[in-house]
């Protein structure tokens, strides 16, 4: 058998999961909007008075509206994985820690990501012998930062256009503080030996499978299959997102959101909630975030600022990658970094949590 052959006969099952159940969403959507039959718009099993219509409707919108910046993360993510620059990210990286997770920090600006690469990047920079603090940085970074997710949050926030310089800015800061605080909390100590244990082959449980160019092969193929690899998944993700969106939207009355909204602490909790369990594709995140028209700007904010960082898919990744004690202690301090940027910039910003 061929080198990697057995690698790429394997699916993980989770992406399986994600892309029957996105493909059953679009089954429903297309079938309330289109048939005629048991179940459609014309002859409803449960008359929901409109309701299923308009969640169709929403679903597809929204995932129409974020699909091009997708695609863009995507290329980009691709791009990144398999012509890293590893060289001059060592070369330029300070011996300093402190020093290092501000500069990761803006070099991740200009080598943007999404979270579906991060993990396996970071763990192949400090493979590599980038230090970890540069290496963590710019694995919170690239997705937060990338110039994609600034222009997408712009995009579906046109009403609102403070709203891409407060992600920005609360991403920019929530990284920062969450860096330096892990150089003061954390352990790295069995770093080296976890990441040298854990093999290419399995990457993780990282469902991107993002190739690396071996020697002979072309780079172009392997930019295809990560780019690939990346849309089926994030793509899978988004759909179920804009599914749960507009479920949320259309069935949940109105008045629980406003009752929500007028509690500031509440709204910002259950927005975060949602970015964790969601886990959206940072570039397409912005559309799902401007559908919750019922809470503040700055609960909007919290969603767009803790997804990037925290979500059940890089919490999982992480913890195949880096070990579970690592990284409970780890994204409580992420966490608890995005939240209060989030919270901090929003009230600068809009007045108001």
């Amino acid at each position: 058998m061929p080198p990697g052959a057995g690698r790429a006969a394997r699916f993980p099952r989770r992406i399986l999961v994600a892309i029957a159940i996105a493909v059953v969403g679009c089954v429903i959507a297309w079938w309330s909007q289109l048939g005629t039959g048991p179940g459609s718009a014309a002859d409803p099993l449960v008359d929901l008075s409109g309701k299923a219509q308009s969640w169709a409707i929403l679903t597809v919108a929204i995932t129409l509206q974020a699909l091009p910046f997708l695609v863009l993360g995507v290329l980009v993510s691709a791009a990144i994985a398999t012509v890293a620059p590893v060289e001059l990210i060592r070369r330029i990286t300070p011996r300093s820690s402190f020093l290092t997770v501000p500069l990761t920090t803006t070099a991740a600006i200009a080598l943007p990501g999404c979270e579906c690469s991060s993990v396996p990047v970071a763990r192949s920079l400090m493979s590599r012998g980038i230090s970890p603090a540069a290496a963590l940085s710019f694995m919170l970074a690239a997705p937060s930062l990338n110039p994609v997710v600034i222009v997408s949050t712009a995009v579906a926030f046109y009403d609102l256009p403070a709203m891409a310089w407060a992600r920005f800015g609360a991403s920019f800061v929530a990284v920062l503080l969450a860096g330096w605080l892990w150089l003061a909390v954390g352990d790295n100590s069995g770093l080296k030996k976890r990441i040298a244990g854990v093999s290419d082959e399995n990457e993780a449980g990282c469902n991107c499978a993002h190739p690396v160019a071996e020697a002979g092969s072309s780079r172009r193929v392997a930019f295809v299959h990560a780019a690939l690899a990346d849309l089926t998944q994030a793509g899978g993700f988004l759909v179920i997102g804009a599914m749960i969106a507009a479920m949320v939207k259309v069935f949940v009355p109105i008045t629980w959101f406003v009752t929500v909204g007028k509690e500031p602490l509440m709204a910002i909790a259950l927005m975060a909630v949602l970015a964790i369990l969601l886990a959206l594709c940072s570039e397409a995140d912005a559309f799902v975030a401007a559908s919750f028209t019922a809470v503040s700007p700055t609960a909007q904010l919290v969603f767009l600022v803790v997804g990037p960082v925290i979500d059940i898919k890089l919490i999982s990744m992480q913890s195949g990658t880096f070990g579970a004690a690592f990284t409970r202690r780890f994204v409580a301090v992420v966490a608890v970094c995005a939240i209060v940027s989030a919270m901090f910039v929003g009230f600068v910003v809009f007045g108001r949590l």
